[in-house]
């Protein structure tokens, strides 16, 4: 059915300028829900009302909330992106994607803009003169840097008005921690050399120091004069210690950020490494939220309108594992933050920075899955899912137990249907079930009917294993134990219909009352309770929607596991026979096209398909997804 906005919204959309500017949505209570961009706003604020709007579900969920739209007209583009970027972190509207806790990440900051420079730790950055130089990934990183670098380059840290006057140094002159200027033992301009130095070493470019001070620890040694060969010695290992860390690339890349994006779900990880003069000097990894229904390049934007509003250096190059619909706009404004110098988005297609996306992904994909990992093992946040899951469905006990069913199925081939176990928060996974499923033989999946079959055979192990009178075999009583607890919720996955189908099954064994049951829909993630006309809809960011979402994922997960494994021991003659509508003629037009390999029909995109004579649209989605 045709979405069709409120007459209100209609005269609005009708009166837009076509100019660039910033757009903000509300909802009925007058809170912002949404800021973006435009180029033209009629043009763009309209597409969130057209046909074409309908394949995304993050749309469909926005524009139902929508009822008043403001704007702000800019001189261009690049304003509105700053603007844009202003507001989102101002008013933290609930579907913008944005850097989860909008953690601000550790620098070293030197104060060059002084006449004699300090080097500190801070989160905070200011156009103030000062260098900065990171991010780090967590502060005790900057401060195990710290010290290193003062035993190198033994920097002031005092609060002198230093005039070289001074009757005398501090303590730290004499442990060799500072060189003091404040007496006059090295000049400003000697410090401030140092100071260059410190920071060659923290750009990468520590050759040049590293060949001076080995030059001067020689002669010191041919000179006789051990203790000052001594301390040069001591410098050149602190500053090993820092470079070590950062590893060669390639001479032939110069300073780059690599990012590269992982997914789960509802979850999204941003790893960035960072590249200067050849060599990676660190990395780090961002969460974002609101990514659901958002595609990869949506993802990826905002990330770098939120990371690099912030970034104390823009490097001349920023390397990303795929193309974005706005790459000339931010190409234009990192060019204006780099102080009108160059900035290059590319997308590699192979060669050393290919590699180096790689690398990025998997260290995203690895801190993706620590994340949850993470979740898992914290169990107060579990406690705090169970909780509130309970308050929200208003349930009679904590569903210390969970029960999900799901089913799987390709075009009613070889139908199978999911359980799995959480308890406490957690999987049981030793207790995850399949259902083979026997009642639907014919084509054209009946879901309903599945989900009834499942049900009926999972509550009738309830009741026999009460009444088996079987004496126990070993690891029998095991099995049984599975069967005899009954769970404290109950979810199938899928609508009203289903949920309908599974109330019939629990009446008819007289368990409704013990059982409570909620079915979770997909598209919106709306819980629908028996006797409730409208679904039920968990606050955005609590953990009992983490909790259900998680559950929910894993039916999916085990059901399509199990799905694939049943359609490859079904025994048929061929991969291809298997596929519905994929008749003999048909099968020998496929292996002609595609020179006899099942592979190259495997790898053939939709629309090669579908060159081939007698292949439909639906006919290439059935062989995709078989294959």
């Amino acid at each position: 059915m045709t979405f069709t906005p409120s007459d209100h919204i209609q005269t609005i959309l009708k009166n837009l300028p076509m100019k660039p500017g910033v757009y903000i949505m509300r909802d009925a209570a007058g809170t912002i829900i949404y800021i973006g961009k435009a180029k033209l706003l009629r043009n763009r604020v309209r597409s969130y009302f057209n046909a074409s709007a309908e394949s995304s579900l993050k749309t469909l969920k926005l524009r139902e909330q929508i009822v008043h739209i403001d704007f702000i007209i800019e001189e261009n583009e690049i304003k509105a992106l700053i603007l844009e970027e202003t507001m989102i972190k101002r008013h933290k509207p609930r579907f913008n994607i944005s850097l989860k806790d909008d953690k601000r990440y550790p620098y070293i900051r030197v104060s060059w803009g002084d006449a004699y420079p300090k080097v500190e730790a801070t989160r905070r950055i200011f156009q103030d003169g000062s260098r900065y130089f990171g991010p780090y990934v967590a502060m005790w990183a900057v401060q195990n840097t710290l010290q290193s670098l003062r035993k190198a380059f033994p920097y002031l840290t005092c609060d002198r008005d230093i005039t070289g006057r001074d009757p005398r140094a501090c303590l730290f002159y004499d442990i060799k921690l500072c060189i003091a200027p404040c007496i006059g033992a090295v000049t400003q301009a000697q410090y401030r050399d140092m100071i260059i130095e410190l920071m060659d070493v923290l750009s990468g470019k520590s050759e040049a120091v590293v060949d001076r001070l080995t030059d001067a620890m020689n002669a010191a040694a041919e000179a006789l004069d051990f203790e000052k060969a001594a301390a040069l010695r001591d410098q050149l290992k602190a500053i090993e210690y820092i470079t070590r860390q950062h590893r060669a690339v390639s001479p032939g890349l110069a300073d780059q950020d690599v990012i590269a994006l992982a997914r789960d779900n509802k979850d999204a990880v941003v790893q960035i490494l960072f590249i200067r003069n050849g060599k990676l000097i660190g990395s780090a990894s961002r969460s974002l939220d609101n990514t659901d229904g958002a595609g990869d390049g949506e993802v990826l934007e905002a990330f770098m309108r939120g990371f690099y509003d912030e970034a104390a250096e823009i490097p001349a190059e920023v390397v990303l594992p795929q193309n974005i619909e706005e790459a000339r706009i931010i190409e234009r404004w990192l060019k204006d933050k780099r102080s009108g110098r160059r900035v290059t988005l590319s997308v590699p297609q192979r060669g050393d920075k290919k590699h180096l996306i790689d690398i990025a992904r998997e260290n995203a994909e690895e801190t993706l899955h620590m994340l949850r990992a993470q979740w898992e093992a914290d169990t107060v946040k579990q406690e705090t899912a169970l909780a509130e899951l309970r308050e929200a469905l208003d349930l009679p006990r904590i569903p210390n137990r969970i029960e999900c069913y799901d089913i799987s199925t390709t075009q009613g081939t070889a139908i199978v249907a999911s359980r799995v176990v959480f308890v406490q928060g957690t999987p049981a996974k030793n207790e995850y079930r399949r259902f083979n499923i026997r009642t639907v033989t014919h084509k054209g999946s009946d879901d309903f009917q599945s989900m009834r079959e499942a049900l009926t055979r999972r509550f009738n192990r309830w009741k026999q294993a009460f009444t088996d009178p079987t004496p126990a075999m070993p690891g029998k009583e095991d099995r049984d134990e599975t069967w005899r607890l009954l769970p404290d919720l109950l979810i199938v996955d899928g609508g009203k219909g289903q949920l309908g189908v599974a109330v019939e099954v629990l009446t008819e064994f007289e368990l409704l009352d013990r059982v409570p049951v909620v079915s979770l829909a997909k598209q919106f993630e709306e819980i629908y309770v028996p006797g409730m006309p409208a679904p039920h809809i968990l606050p955005r960011r609590s953990e009992a929607l983490y909790l259900v979402q998680r559950v929910r994922d894993e039916a999916h997960r085990y059901a399509i596991t199990s799905h694939r494994q049943r359609r490859n021991k079904l025994g048929m003659v061929s991969q291809l026979e298997a596929i519905p509508g994929i008749g003999p003629a048909k099968r020998k037009a496929l292996l002609k096209a595609f020179g006899n390999s099942i592979d190259a029909i495997r790898k053939a995109t939709p629309e090669e398909l579908t060159a081939v004579p007698g292949i439909s649209q639906s006919n290439a989605a059935a062989i995709k997804e078989m294959l």
